[in-house]
């Protein structure tokens, strides 16, 4: 028989070691980590990003992959395998392709019902509106005078008078230049009189410039603002001279741009759950995050777009240098769905080759 003292030496040691396995963490231990696929535009306040990383007990990586268009195409390569639990940045223009690649989980945060409904459309409960934004061409305000004033319509830019100005990104490798595209296709039409394949046609001989991204274009090319191009003409955003004022060095009160309401193209950015990842719960939480209040608020003068939560708090400096845009054009997305490719490689047939 064991000895009482035995017994006793025995017991103490299995309540230490029990004690040890529970209050000590295995050397597998690590931070949980959530990863963010995205386009190289996305920015959010350190600040507004630490209150979802301090809730959760988490830290988010950000995962930067160029413009949209190759961070969608990313995502489709590596759909076996993600590379993230959640991708923001996806637009109404190239979304057709990511549903039909099957790379998202189905999910609706509550707060959709704060969202304008016509920014839920096509999204088939996949994905979740952001943000929206309206593409439109910019110009070099200094660069027009009374004798050539800046271009009205999109059909004053074949108009030789503008001859050399124009730079756009090409629809194949850049969101904003693919909804440049589908603008001018909702505008002309391909049975009209005057077609849009046409209208690009006289963009060529007007001697406009093509690049791949909206850096190339806004910050390389165009001659407005803190560029160093000699473009006065570009293909951007409405809100684009919100940012040439809140970055302006010396400050200014007005922008040194203007925008050309006429033939704009309202994109829609969409968040999303990846199909595969290993953290749906913390996914589906950060999608949440991004349409509350304060993610939303921090929109404007983060990525210079309107949020899509109507909870979002606008600062007056982004009202007052917005330009309104009273009638964007927009194409049905079960329309670009079937003809996005067609109508990319006859752009490219007309103006590349």
């Amino acid at each position: 028989m064991l000895s009482k003292r035995f017994r006793q030496a025995v017991l103490a040691s299995a309540v230490l070691l029990l004690v040890s396995c529970v209050s000590l963490p295995g050397p597998s231990a690590a931070p949980t980590e959530l990863v963010l696929i995205t386009h190289d535009s996305f920015a959010v306040t350190e600040a507004v990003l630490e209150e979802f990383e301090a809730a959760h007990a988490v830290d988010v990586q950000i995962l930067k992959t160029g413009d949209a268009g190759s961070m969608v195409n990313q995502a489709i390569l590596t759909r076996d395998s993600p590379l993230a639990d959640v991708l923001f940045g996806v637009d109404n223009t190239f979304l057709s392709r990511a549903l039909e690649a099957g790379i998202f989980d189905a999910y609706g945060p509550a707060a959709l019902s704060q969202v304008d409904s016509a920014l839920t459309a096509g999204t088939q409960g996949l994905v979740t509106p952001i943000d929206y934004g309206d593409v439109c061409i910019n110009v070099d305000k200094e660069a027009f005078s009374d004798d050539v004033p800046a271009p009205t319509d999109l059909i004053d830019l074949v108009d030789p008078a503008y001859g050399g100005m124009l730079v756009v990104e090409n629809p194949a490798t850049s969101s904003p230049g693919l909804a440049f595209l589908l603008a001018t296709i909702g505008r002309f039409g391909e049975d009209e009189e005057f077609t849009w394949q046409e209208f690009w046609s006289g963009l060529r001989q007007n001697e406009m410039l093509v690049v791949d991204d909206w850096d190339s274009a806004y910050l390389t090319s165009f001659s407005g603002g803190a560029s160093t191009g000699d473009r006065p003409i570009v293909v951007s955003y409405a809100t684009s001279p919100v940012a040439e004022v809140v970055y302006a060095d010396p400050p200014v009160d007005e922008a040194p741009t203007a925008v050309m309401t006429d033939g704009c193209f309202r994109q829609v950015e969409y968040a999303a759950v990846l199909h595969g990842t290993k953290r749906p719960e913390l996914a589906r939480a950060f999608v949440d995050f991004m349409l509350s209040p304060d993610f939303q608020s921090d929109i404007p003068l983060s990525m210079f777009v309107f949020p899509a939560s109507s909870t979002a708090t606008i600062p007056q400096v982004f009202t007052d240098n917005a330009a309104a845009v009273p009638s964007p054009i927009g194409l049905n997305p079960a329309d670009i769905a079937a003809n996005r490719e067609r109508w990319v490689t006859e752009w490219t047939d007309v103006v590349l080759h």
